[in-house]
């Protein structure tokens, strides 16, 4: 006779939930904790670099030219080593960061917390006798912080009034970026009733709390740790992208490919170009964003940013400027648009536009890939609904 093996018995609803939301709260903590001392021993780290910066550049007669070509050097040297986080714009963030926030001011914040308080006047060498860890605690915003603090403020006691709020308040980076851009300092300032507008400030926005994975995926963070950060909005846009390179590539000889979800840094705000190209025959760069939605002027003016930008620190000497190509996969049809209107002449639009693939061939595969997507899902949907 067979003896039949018995099913487990279904655990207690109400139980599981509580073991269930503990774990979740574990891990989610677990993620913020990691993420604040990633960043700490970034933030003390990258002030270090700054302050070596500055003392390499104060060694010299001529700051300026000197200053350069060691920002120049290091971000060659250093990116080789270590990967990115370390463009010249990201060594100049370190050094203003070190002169916003000089060796005294990390003393007298050291020795508050300590037994045996640093000699006054002896500043300078007692930094130099600080640890990392030590240092973090002097520094206890994010990155991220720092550098809205230090670009996004016109002074010394604006900074310091935003940097003492968002200690007090416990503000994001995000909260922190949207009271910044508000000018909530000069609003308080203006304020006849200032302890109700510093309340009232105070109190995060829905938009303003950063999930665990958000703040693991910390662009500053992932170029630190020296991760990739090669993940799509959504499954949908993700393998639109991916199809839509394997299209590209099959056209000919013409396109070759450069990099997939290419981050970008324009002031303190991150973007993401989705596919990057280089044209053979027109030789230059070519931009591509794919959108879900409508096609609208705050695309069309963000794909010239993108060129801009391309153009000055992507494209090497004797390349073409490069272009744009805005493909939108609305829900029914789609659309493609170049974005040429920053070339030179309109003789280089006209020679672009018989070179590159035509539009409504690009509109076609968008359509065929996005209704074979649908029908891989109904398909997939289907069978779930058999079983």
């Amino acid at each position: 006779m067979t003896k039949r093996t018995a099913l487990p018995t279904p655990p207690d609803q109400a139980g599981y939930a509580l073991v269930h939301g503990d774990i979740v709260a574990l891990l989610e903590a677990a993620r913020h904790a990691a993420a604040r001392s990633v960043n700490a021993l970034m933030t003390a780290t990258y002030w270090e670099i700054g302050r070596r910066i500055v003392e390499f550049e104060q060694g010299g007669q001529e700051r300026a030219a000197r200053g350069q070509q060691l920002l120049l050097n290091l971000s060659k040297d250093l990116g080789q080593r270590f990967g990115r986080g370390f463009s010249v714009d990201n060594l100049e963030q370190m050094r203003l960061f070190y002169l916003a926030y000089p060796p005294q001011r990390i003393s007298e914040t050291v020795s508050r917390s300590k037994a045996d308080p640093l000699a006054t006047g002896q500043s300078e060498t007692a930094s130099r006798n600080i640890t990392l860890e030590q240092l973090a605690q002097a520094l206890p915003l994010s990155w991220s912080h720092y550098v809205h603090l230090v670009r996004g403020t016109r002074s010394v006691e604006e900074r310091e009034f935003y940097e003492a709020e968002a200690l007090r308040g416990g503000w994001s980076v995000r909260q922190l970026h949207r009271q910044i851009g508000s000018q909530f300092y000069t609003r308080a300032l203006l304020s006849k009733n200032k302890r109700a507008m510093l309340e009232k400030g105070s109190q995060a926005q829905p938009g303003d709390t950063l999930t665990p994975d958000e703040a693991i995926k910390d662009p500053y963070v992932l170029e630190f740790l020296n991760l990739r950060d090669e993940y799509s909005e959504s499954e949908l846009e993700g393998a639109l992208i991916h199809r839509l390179e394997d299209f590209l590539l099959e056209l000919g000889s013409d396109f070759t490919f450069v990099g997939r979800q290419r981050r970008l840094r324009i002031d303190e705000s991150w973007f993401r170009v989705d596919l990057l190209f280089f044209h053979r025959r027109l030789r230059c760069l070519v931009v591509i964003d794919l959108k879900l939605g409508e096609l609208t002027h705050a695309d069309v003016g963000q794909m010239h940013m993108y060129c801009n930008y391309a153009r000055e620190h992507w494209t090497l000497p004797g390349e073409n400027p490069p272009v744009g190509l805005i493909l939108c996969a609305r829900a029914k049809s789609a659309l493609a648009r170049y974005a040429l209107d920053g070339l030179p002449n309109k003789v280089m639009a006209a020679e672009y536009q018989t070179m590159l693939p035509d539009v409504e061939l690009l509109q076609a595969e968008l359509e065929k890939t996005q209704r074979e997507l649908e029908l891989r899902r109904f398909g997939q949907d289907g069978l779930e609904g058999k079983e």
